[in-house]
């Protein structure tokens, strides 16, 4: 590679980092609202996947998903790689580097992914077979699990070819083609099935909007940077994306293991009707977490671009927000979901449903909202490039978490696998706000526990209302609205600060004024 001159490099103008954390804010929004949108329209569409496939069939459906993300390491971390180490190389002004980057991250992406996938192709039967999956059903199954193989290589692509809208924090544009291509998928997966086409039809859906989706990324990641197309790689960035990439590597396979271990051992020691309630409770839970995890693609850009000394009390002012932020978001909606979980699945899901995933969901979204505080030093953590540190946690983690999965599953079945859920992630939000400290000197926020404390009391109320009222919801309702009030009032007065209640007043003014 040819060094560039000085005169190049002298021209170059790093961005500002000035109303970094407005950034960060609308651009959680804008993920926010790509995550919701796909999901009303998921919450339209699979009941009707539900009944066309029935519990079983949605169950194998479910597995043929899950089996490729046990090898989401198979990227060997460049999707994390790429947004990293391309915002650095934006936030340095240097586009033609950046391009190199997203280049440099997709080859070796391709270069360690695409033999994992003729892996899983090869002997799709032989892991379908692991599982207890209705003999009429395995072989659409193997089928589906060869297609979803492929999709998995394409969906690494995409995360690396969107690092230009990510570097940018343009995350209304990564929003669109995110959220459309998944809405393709989902209004078109029920349509597929009624015509026939069974899981395999399925899964062909949501190859096509992988391709739809990559084809997007590349068209507006080229207009944003230009420099994305070439024939050029990063020599020098590589070593170090591939250190980065091995720490990921080695934290993804731990992760996916903690992440979806209680799922296998459920479908291995219970059925795929079982792992089906589960992920039904877990789709709603999950809910709870849905602007942590938005405020996480945004995060990491961010904080990639903060990791100076002199940008240090701007980094701790969006940490301590972003927890602040989450936590009061959260609690309303952990409320209204335990409020409605039981009678939703029932409508939604039907009746077995119903009983099924009321009581997993419950415990599972205790488990979720405490973790919702680790989203913050977790792109901590990855900003500062200490992928190692994460590898180091989850592999703690791993064996203790497995051994309590195998027991409690063994012993309560599909409440088991939630509960071992709820304990896994609740400690490890403890010990990453621990290491994230040590990392960066970031630490939680240090006012308005108290505020927070009465908050839960207030929000409390109409779910113990729930349980001893039974079916007299107009009562619920009614103390359920009267508690949010208060909670708002709660939260103005004891929990946001002074400086960010005006920061929060000058934002609405600023967009009521445009």
């Amino acid at each position: 590679m040819i060094p560039e001159p000085l005169e190049a490099k002298a021209d170059r103008t790093p961005p500002s980092t000035a109303g970094m954390t407005t950034k960060v804010v609308k651009g959680s929004l804008w993920t926010l609202a790509g995550q919701v949108a796909p999901l009303g329209v998921s919450l339209v569409t699979t009941p009707f996947t539900i009944r066309l496939l029935g519990a079983e069939g949605y169950g194998v459906l479910i597995l043929v998903g899950l089996i490729p993300t046990y090898l989401g390491f198979a990227d060997f971390g460049m999707s994390m790689a790429s947004t990293k180490f391309g915002s650095e190389a934006y936030a340095e002004g240097d586009e033609e580097k950046e391009g190199r980057i997203v280049r440099t991250a997709a080859l070796i992406a391709l270069m360690t992914s695409v033999p994992v996938a003729a892996l899983l192709i090869f002997f799709a039967g032989q892991i379908i077979g692991m599982f207890n999956v209705p003999p009429e059903l395995s072989s659409d199954a193997v089928l589906a699990l060869r297609l979803a193989s492929i999709t998995f290589v394409i969906n690494f692509l995409c995360g690396i070819f969107n690092t230009p809208q990510l570097a940018r924090l343009r995350m209304d544009l990564n929003t669109f083609i995110n959220a459309s291509s998944r809405i393709l998928g989902l209004l078109a997966t029920p349509l597929v099935l009624y015509l026939g086409y069974g899981i395999v039809g399925a899964v062909a859906v949501l190859f096509i909007a992988s391709l739809i989706n990559l084809a997007g990324h590349l068209f507006i990641s080229h207009g944003l940077l230009p420099h994305i197309l070439g024939t050029t790689i990063d020599r020098i960035a590589a070593g170090a994306m591939a250190r980065f990439g091995y720490g990921i590597v080695i934290a993804v396979f731990a992760g996916l293991l903690l992440t979806n271990a209680e799922r296998g051992v459920l479908a291995f020691l219970v059925s795929p009707e079982a792992l089906a309630f589960y992920a039904v409770a877990f789709t709603l839970a999950n809910m709870i977490t849905l602007f942590s995890a938005s405020m996480l693609q945004a995060l990491i850009p961010a904080f990639s671009q903060l990791q100076t000394v002199e940008k240090r009390s701007q980094l701790q002012s969006i940490y301590s927000r972003g927890i602040r932020i989450s936590l009061v978001w959260a609690l309303p909606i952990l409320a209204f979901l335990i409020l409605i979980a039981k009678p939703f699945f029932t409508i939604w899901a039907g009746v077995d449903f119903g009983e099924g995933s009321a009581i997993p969901f419950y415990l599972i979204s205790i488990g979720l909202f405490i973790n919702i505080i680790a989203y913050m030093p977790h792109a901590v953590i990855l900003a500062a490039g200490r992928s190692d540190i994460l590898a180091k946690i989850y592999w703690l983690e791993l064996f203790p978490y497995l051994f309590v999965v195998w027991f409690l599953v063994s012993r309560f079945g599909l409440y088991g696998a939630a509960a071992a859920w709820s304990i896994r992630i609740i400690a490890d939000a403890i010990i990453q706000s621990v290491m994230a400290g040590k990392i960066a000197g970031v630490s939680p926020p240090t006012k308005g526990y108290i505020g927070f404390i009465f908050g839960i009391l207030v929000m409390g109320v109409p779910i113990m209302l729930m349980f001893f009222l039974g079916d007299r919801y107009v009562l619920v309702i009614a103390a359920g609205l009267m508690s949010l009030a208060i909670y708002a009032f709660i939260v103005w007065k004891a929990i946001i600060p002074d400086d960010e209640q005006l920061w929060f007043t000058n934002l609405v003014r600023s967009r009521l004024a445009r």
